[in-house]
């Protein structure tokens, strides 16, 4: 089945644009003029990812990404012309995967659509598991030799990423870009602070998994034998 789009701006063009494109690379689309039409359509269809404008009457991105994120687990591609790094913090705050500054091309959105939807669907593929401990991505939670071990929805993210490849080497620039998406302005300071906490979360658990660092590289995560 078709992945189903919702966009959610009142600009029409945009709106057209958009749609053009995403049906073109063979999506199919809901189409809302603001925030409160497209709390209805997230009601009464299956949608898949949404793309949605930060400045809309109604209800703006900010209430409708929050929304999002309380009541459906999909991505979010928010479309802002205001490019400050304050709004983008608040939005990744809320939720949001990912950013897109008008004005855009319609490419770029398709391509960015594809990626959030890869992204998720390693996230929702199902429980990875080892020996001695299970991530499990429908509930976010990770259990080793019988504990839960608690972890924020980012860092649960950077580990699930990291353990779905045993072994692979991701840069800080991979792995911003996939956790929090190609637009994110912070810098490479963030990985290495959530590769601290979750190395102090496992510190006990370290004979079962290891988070190691490839100088000059990035990261990577071992099972030891």
């Amino acid at each position: 089945m078709k992945p189903t789009i919702l966009i959610a701006d009142d600009d029409s063009n945009i709106r057209m644009v958009t749609q053009l494109y995403l049906e073109k690379e063979g999506f199919q689309t809901a189409i809302a003029c603001d925030g409160a039409k497209a709390l209805n359509k997230l009601e009464t269809e299956k949608i898949d990812c949404a793309v949605i404008d930060l400045m809309m009457p109604n209800i703006d991105g900010w209430q409708l990404c929050e929304k999002i994120k309380t009541y459906y687990e999909i991505p979010v591609l928010m479309l802002t012309a205001r490019a400050e790094t304050e709004d983008i913090i608040k939005g990744f705050q809320l939720g949001t995967d990912d950013y897109l500054t008008k004005p855009f091309h319609p490419v770029e959105l398709v391509m960015r659509v594809k990626s959030l939807l890869k992204r998720y669907r390693v996230i929702a593929a199902g429980n990875l598991q080892f020996t001695n401990f299970t991530i499990d991505s429908s509930s976010y939670q990770v259990q080793i030799m019988g504990e839960v071990v608690p972890l924020p929805a980012k860092q649960f993210e950077l580990l699930y990423l990291l353990a779905s490849y045993l072994g692979k080497i991701f840069t800080r620039d991979q792995l911003i870009e996939r956790i929090w998406g190609i637009d994110y302005e912070g810098d490479e300071r963030t990985v290495d602070s959530h590769i601290k906490k979750l190395r102090r979360q496992f510190r006990e658990y370290e004979d079962q998994l290891q988070i190691v660092t490839v100088r000059g590289l990035g990261y990577k995560v071992e099972i030891p034998s």
